[in-house]
């Protein structure tokens, strides 16, 4: 297949770029993004109507990539549970390589087809769960190969790709495909495209919590509380919603442990 992620940069001579040149072309390479991720939106909102359903019963979202598509994948997943609070095991991230692969890329890891379904199946993965497959060529067989197992078992699959027609397709229920052109550097797939795949992470995690009730109003309500900064945040909005001074907002939090239950106890009691 003609990967569009493989061609040539639209531009040359990168190496006698002026600083100032190669940060405008990167930044109107990076411009294209959003408007490409724009045209996927009801692809990746039939994803995520399925996916919230499927949460709700139990279910559980699993990232499956290799190199710069798993580390995004993982964190996405890793962010999860401060920023709402959620068990870990709720949004899981699996590369290629395993955790080692995180920090330093393992030889010939991706090549393995069958290895992303026996990394699923050590979480017991079931028909209740769903998969995505992060891939920006759309042919890794690592997380063609778990897609293609997963789909078999009766699960949900999707995959994020930026090159139109490719494997991974064939294998995904819902298919989201921002096609984001050649990089700025040819062939490093980090750029445009990994910063298509985190838009489209974004998405996923932030669409189905709020889906899931795991936001009130605008306000990451369950967040997790572990760090002063975070102490702070939530004590001002608590103080915001029940006009509590700040100290007051704040015992109230720190006795009931989430933004959520310190609101819900004032307006029950008041």
């Amino acid at each position: 297949m003609d990967k569009i992620t493989e061609k040539d940069s639209l531009y040359r001579h990168l190496d006698k770029m002026s600083t100032l040149e190669i940060l405008q072309s990167i930044n109107r390479e990076d411009q294209k993004v959003a408007k490409q991720v724009e045209k996927i939106l009801p692809n990746i909102e039939a994803f995520i109507d399925q996916l919230a359903l499927k949460m709700s019963k139990g279910g559980r979202l699993f990232y499956i990539g290799a190199g710069t598509s798993g580390r995004l994948g993982i964190l996405d997943a890793s962010e999860c549970p401060p920023t709402f609070g959620v068990p870990h095991d709720w949004v899981i991230g699996i590369i290629a390589g395993g955790d080692g692969a995180i920090r330093k890329a393992v030889e010939f890891a991706e090549d393995d087809s069958e290895q992303a379904w026996k990394d699923l199946e050590a979480y017991a993965i079931d028909e209740k769960d769903s998969v995505v497959g992060i891939a920006s060529s759309g042919t890794t067989p690592y997380v063609i190969g778990g897609l293609k197992k997963a789909q078999e078992k009766g699960i949900t699959t999707g995959c994020i790709t930026c090159n139109p027609g490719s494997p991974i397709i064939d294998y995904s229920d819902h298919s989201m495909i921002p096609i984001v052109g050649p990089e700025f550097v040819t062939g490093s797939t980090r750029m445009k495209s990994g910063t298509a795949q985190k838009m489209i992470l974004n998405m996923i995690s932030t669409g189905v919590m709020i889906k899931l009730g795991r936001v009130r109003d605008n306000k990451m309500v369950d967040m997790h509380l572990s760090n002063n900064k975070l102490v702070d945040r939530g004590t001002l909005l608590i103080a915001k919603q029940t006009k509590l001074d700040y100290a007051a907002a704040k015992e109230l939090l720190l006795k009931h442990g989430s933004v959520r239950k310190a609101i819900d106890f004032f307006h029950a009691n008041s």
